[in-house]
């Protein structure tokens, strides 16, 4: 499964459009990483937890993406983007979306 960000690809011709797919994870604070990042936010510096937190959040919704995907036969998704947004208090979801094709190689 191709997954990018581009509307087209060198070399592929899109033989059908199947539509948008998406994915998503709604991830919540762990107590233990949020009295860290306290402590963190007081010394400055990367806040660790929260990025690893995120980064499988985005694996998490981009695999659902790619599922989806390979339900309806696609074989690549293009103009993939990404949104995250605060759901409530100490939660958060990411959001990936594209469009599903069916791609061919341009002889």
């Amino acid at each position: 499964m191709i997954i990018t960000s581009l509307e087209y690809l060198p070399g592929v011709t899109v033989d059908k459009h199947l539509g948008l797919v998406q994915g998503s994870s709604v991830r919540s604070k762990h107590a233990g990483r949020d009295i860290m990042a306290g402590l963190k936010s007081i010394f400055g510096g990367e806040l660790v937890g929260y990025t690893e937190l995120l980064q499988e959040s985005r694996e998490e919704a981009v695999q659902r993406l790619i599922e989806q995907a390979r339900s309806i036969e696609a074989n690549a998704v293009l103009n993939v983007r990404f949104s995250t947004s605060s759901i409530a208090s100490g939660a958060a979801e990411i959001f990936v979306y594209g469009a599903a094709v069916q791609i061919v190689e341009t002889p």
